[in-house]
């Protein structure tokens, strides 16, 4: 039997740093860890989790890519930033008024998301009043996307942004 080919792109020499403020669902979580693994991006948790990442609740939800992903877990929102060395983290809002398409996405790049019920916290805001984009959807009954969702835009985004998209090609 032939193996498929499937279209693949080069691990980016600086990783992107996906940042979730107090994540609350854990399949959200999960399926946001599964795109850092295919994109060779780095996933930061931050504060206190609504579930356990210990090697037997990941081995029991069937996360069997969780070590193919760079995790770190901070205990709060400045020790992210300190240890990432980031002064301009981009948020990611349903609350701003610039398009995720105007973010100034780099190599090496903090993506900020907040928890699924309540989004980024007021405080968090406050710190970078200029860095905020918000992905938009077509009217108002519906606030935002899910949380894996909005990873996911954001991320390809940024990679299309910064050239890594463009080599793509059909390997193993």
């Amino acid at each position: 039997m032939a193996e498929t080919l499937r279209l693949r792109i080069s691990r980016p020499d600086q990783p992107f740093h996906i940042v979730l403020v107090e994540p609350e669902i854990p399949q959200n979580t999960g399926n946001i860890a599964r795109l850092c693994a295919a994109t060779g991006s780095h996933l930061h948790l931050v504060g206190r989790l609504g579930f356990q990442i210990d090697e037997k609740a990941v081995r029991r939800a069937g996360l069997d890519y969780w070590h193919l992903v760079h995790v770190d877990h901070h205990p709060n929102f400045d020790a992210c930033l300190t240890a990432l060395r980031c002064d301009a983290p981009l948020l990611f809002t349903s609350k701003a008024d610039r398009c995720y398409l105007d973010a100034p996405y780099a190599p090496g790049s903090v993506l900020v998301f907040g928890k699924e019920t309540r989004g980024l916290e007021p405080d968090i805001l406050a710190l970078f009043p200029n860095t905020q984009y918000a992905i938009p959807t077509i009217d108002s009954s519906v606030r935002s996307l899910n949380l894996a969702n909005a990873v996911s835009v954001a991320l390809y985004e940024a990679l299309r942004s910064v050239g890594s998209l463009e080599n793509a090609a059909f390997g193993r």
